[in-house]
């Protein structure tokens, strides 16, 4: 990264400042750390993600939402709210519902509250560990 004409120098601050970088190290939201100057107003938000990437590679998620959301808006970074009504309009017989979980989710209490207010049978079927 030194090696980019942006980051010239950054090597050797980095070094000397090498405590302010432990701080961004051991901070909990590192995206929202004040780079000491120069580079604090030096940097742009993407150049600010290269130098987390380096220090706190593991918290770049949090970092990248706020340049998503500094560039074209919240809307890209919030979930629309889960409507399964809306979402089994989309349904039929020969084209069910597939839902393709990320840990912590589970919609299936939803699933069959609305399965139960429709009067009807849910059939489930897990593809993964369960």
């Amino acid at each position: 990264m030194n090696k980019l004409p942006v980051f010239e120098g950054f090597l050797d601050h980095f070094t000397a400042e090498h405590e302010t970088y432990k701080k961004m190290y051991d901070s909990s939201a590192p995206q929202d750390f004040k780079l000491p100057e120069p580079w604090g107003t030096k940097l742009n938000r993407l150049q600010f993600m290269c130098v987390q990437r380096c220090v706190r590679p593991d918290l770049l998620l949090p970092a990248m939402s706020n340049f998503v959301n500094d560039k074209i808006g919240e809307y890209f970074i919030v979930p629309p709210p889960f409507d399964l009504g809306l979402i089994f309009k989309d349904s039929t017989p020969t084209a069910p519902l597939i839902f393709v979980l990320s840990p912590g989710a589970d919609p299936l209490n939803a699933l069959e509250k609305y399965a139960e207010s429709k009067k009807r049978a849910v059939a489930k079927v897990s593809l993964g560990q369960g």
